[in-house]
């Protein structure tokens, strides 16, 4: 046999070799993709729950204060004394944690973890000026939990997470109203 017999097999050969190296490449490069992918989403989750967790550790020690300050609707309070101490630490991990916010996060979910924190500094200032009347209290604790709200629903979607987000909770509580109107003496 001849090198022109051959040269169709060895050709056939060549391209077949070429096509299963080309199939695997691009096999290979989509399966790292994906794991990135993964590895990322798997980032942002976990960043997203440190995020949150900071967040409502300073708000109930801000509530807390405000427990002791007189504020209703919030229970076991926490004097101002060690209060603002334990606020200023919450705070300082809460800013060490925004650091891998605006990391990993995606824009919208920064935007409305912004907002959220931005309601809590609200809180905290109202029991740092000491001073309120409880309708300011109750305001800036449905903004919180609006943006509270928003900052999930956007994490939510950033992680491809599908269904409505859960239902947001009420400030003031409804409870408190429907036990005071069961518990009122009748005439």
């Amino acid at each position: 046999m001849s090198l022109a017999d051959q040269l169709p097999a060895l050709i056939g050969v060549v391209v077949g070799s070429v096509g299963s190296y080309a199939t695997q490449s691009l096999t290979e490069r989509r399966k790292w993709k994906i794991q990135k992918l993964e590895r990322w989403d798997e980032k942002r989750f976990e960043t997203y729950i440190r995020y949150g967790n900071a967040l409502k550790v300073q708000l109930r020690i801000a509530q807390r204060i405000g427990a002791a300050m007189g504020y209703t609707d919030v229970t076991d309070p926490l004097e101002p004394s060690h209060g603002f101490t334990e606020l200023a630490e919450a705070e300082s991990h809460r800013a060490a944690e925004w650091e891998s916010m605006l990391l990993v996060g995606d824009a919208a979910t920064i935007a409305a973890a912004r907002k959220w924190h931005e309601a809590v500094w609200t809180i905290e200032l109202l029991v740092r000026e000491g001073v309120s009347a409880s309708t300011d209290w109750a305001r800036a604790h449905q903004i919180a939990s609006a943006a509270r709200d928003h900052f999930y629903q956007s994490a939510r979607g950033d992680l491809g997470i599908g269904g409505a987000p859960p239902p947001s909770g009420e400030w003031p509580r409804q409870w408190r109203a429907e036990l005071s109107e069961r518990t009122e003496p009748r005439p």
